[in-house]
């Protein structure tokens, strides 16, 4: 008689309360649980589902008392079809090839890291990452992940996006671009980008990690339709009426788009 061992417990914690990034005056806290063992890549699969994010070899989830303001959400590739405005983006950036490229840190990636960091968020706990923590950030990785490096024609790297391999689709960790470069919507572009790559492999979904109408850094991701969020513990997509309940948040313009570390 043969014996099945069971599958192996999964133990959730809860972290202590912090001040919000994205709500002023708001704390956060989150359900953790570690990415491990021969199921690492399943179960990363069924938490991003269940929407959890990955850092390192954690996965997360908000569980902040007394708010809901991050709504998980992820584009319906499948479905995805250029509009103007993508359009422009795509001619606009027409001589920037996008390359994937293994998760592995250089200098040069950390080199512009820096420079979005003390550019765009200088007041963030990010800008004092070493060398040797944005390796780890990089690098230490439960499951299939890689890098994909957007060069100018002169071979200058002046994006990249940390991103992971799921069984239905492709999810964006945490992108960053040159600052002098602002007004080329690079941030705008990597997510295109994912989403043709994500057409090719005929995958369903881009996962974009939390939606927070209520902060113009995460309010951006309702732009790129179709969408779906997670409410209930059910992805139903994300319509115009949703939208408009939260039309008081001002969504940037293209032109101002950024990405943001995936939460």
């Amino acid at each position: 008689m043969s014996y099945k061992s069971p599958r192996r417990l999964q133990f959730f914690y809860t972290t202590a309360p912090l001040p919000c990034p994205y709500v002023a005056g708001r704390t956060e806290r989150k359900l953790v649980t570690e990415v491990t063992g021969a199921d690492a890549e399943g179960l990363h699969d069924r938490l991003s589902r269940a929407g959890f994010r990955r850092s390192h070899n954690i996965a997360y989830a908000p569980v902040c008392p007394s708010c809901q303001s991050c709504i998980p959400i992820r584009i319906n590739a499948a479905a995805f079809r250029s509009k103007r405005q993508a359009r422009r983006i795509w001619r606009a950036n027409a001589a920037i090839e996008g390359f994937e490229v293994p998760a592995r840190a250089t200098a040069e990636q950390f080199h512009l890291f820096q420079r979005y960091q003390q550019h765009r968020h200088g007041d963030g706990d990010m800008v004092t990452m070493s060398f040797y923590d944005y390796r780890a950030m990089v690098e230490d990785t439960p499951i299939e992940t890689f890098i994909v490096e957007f060069r100018a024609p002169d071979d200058r790297l002046v994006a990249a996006c940390l991103t992971d391999r799921l069984s239905d689709g492709l999810s964006a960790v945490y992108s960053f671009f040159d600052p002098d470069l602002t007004r080329q919507s690079l941030g705008t572009l990597m997510v295109l980008w994912l989403i043709s790559r994500t057409q090719e492999l005929n995958l369903p979904y881009v996962y974009l990690g939390y939606w927070v109408p209520e902060s113009p850094k995460m309010a951006y991701k309702a732009r790129f339709a179709p969408s779906e969020i997670l409410v209930g513990g059910a992805w139903r997509a994300l319509g115009a009426d949703v939208v408009e309940e939260n039309a008081s948040f001002a969504i940037p313009d293209a032109a101002h788009f950024q990405p943001e570390r995936a939460r």
